[in-house]
């Protein structure tokens, strides 16, 4: 299996709920549900990746509070060398609805000051070279986001294939965030997107139509995936042809991070070799499976393999 890492944001994700309907201002509601756990995209993703059994690597940091103490402890050995900032630890409050759906307040916290140098004192290119790195959280990590340049070189001469999810600019889609998507979008060689997204950075309103054109811009054999909730994704392969997978249906709990962990599910497929097909129906499957369990729970790769076949 080839080596996979991911890197970006790491935060508290504190979720409660369902809440509806919205409570009026300075009332006070009961909610049935609270969870203190891991968030952030690549947060999500390595928890994801843990819970199936894959070995990867993460390049993260923490805040100086008793929080970033917590999230350093959640992963072990694999924070050890990750920085500690005097910031305190960003926190994302997220209230859930009865449909599944969620609203989040997040403070900014610990994650604009990960920077490149972070990056390099946790992952080694020659230990991941042929292999597959996640990056999350451009619109949230300033520091290092303003050195990808280097990253992307770093990660071309090491022969690394970087894997793009953007989330959710925190202003918008603006013309300034599209142009930056774009061009980092020209370095990666896989894009992790949703409808909205791929179709706004395209300009396109039809989800395939929108990831041919933005895979016409990224490296020669670049693969773009749309993520498309209940209806499963689609992917436009190495060679233009369009690839699609269904989601089974499922009772939904709470869809907070399903992005995320279908990232992990197709990049875990994917560094084990398996053809595009697999690769998107294991991230539909594992991403349905966690919506729809509590405590969260995820397939090891092995089930999700024999599953997807």
């Amino acid at each position: 299996m080839k080596p996979l890492a991911v890197i970006g944001n790491v935060n508290v994700d504190l979720i409660l709920g369902p809440a509806a309907p919205w409570p009026k201002a300075g009332t006070e509601i009961i909610v049935d549900h609270d969870e203190l756990r891991v968030g952030g995209a690549a947060g999500n993703s390595a928890l994801a990746w843990e819970g199936m059994g894959v070995d990867f690597e993460i390049a993260a940091s923490v805040g100086s509070d008793e929080f970033g103490h917590w999230l350093a402890q959640a992963f072990g050995e694999r924070a050890a060398k990750w920085p500690v900032h005097p910031e305190r630890t960003t926190l994302s409050v997220g209230i859930t609805h009865p449909d599944g759906e969620r609203t989040f307040f997040t403070t900014r916290g610990h994650l604009p000051r990960l920077s490149l140098a972070d990056v390099f004192a946790v992952l080694d290119g020659s230990t991941l070279s042929g292999g597959y790195a996640l990056l999350c959280g451009p619109f949230l990590t300033d520091d290092l986001t303003q050195d990808y340049g280097a990253l992307f070189d770093w990660a071309d001469s090491h022969g690394i294939a970087l894997a793009l999810d953007t989330g959710w600019p925190l202003n918008g889609w603006t013309d300034e965030n599209c142009t930056a998507t774009r061009g980092w979008l020209s370095r990666c060689r896989i894009a992790l997107l949703n409808e909205v997204e791929a179709t706004t950075l395209a300009g396109l309103d039809d989800p395939p139509d929108a990831a041919r054109h933005l895979r016409s811009h990224m490296p020669e054999g670049a693969i773009v995936v749309v993520k498309r909730g209940s209806d499963g994704a689609i992917a436009i392969d190495g060679d233009g042809a369009l690839i699609a997978a269904t989601a089974p249906q499922v009772k939904v709990v709470d869809t907070i991070g399903a992005g995320d962990v279908f990232n992990a599910a197709f990049l875990a497929a994917l560094a084990r070799g398996e053809i595009l097909s697999t690769c998107l129906a294991a991230g539909t499957e594992v991403a349905s499976r966690a919506i729809s369990t509590l405590p969260r729970s995820y397939s090891e790769l092995n089930a999700t393999k024999e599953a997807a076949r």
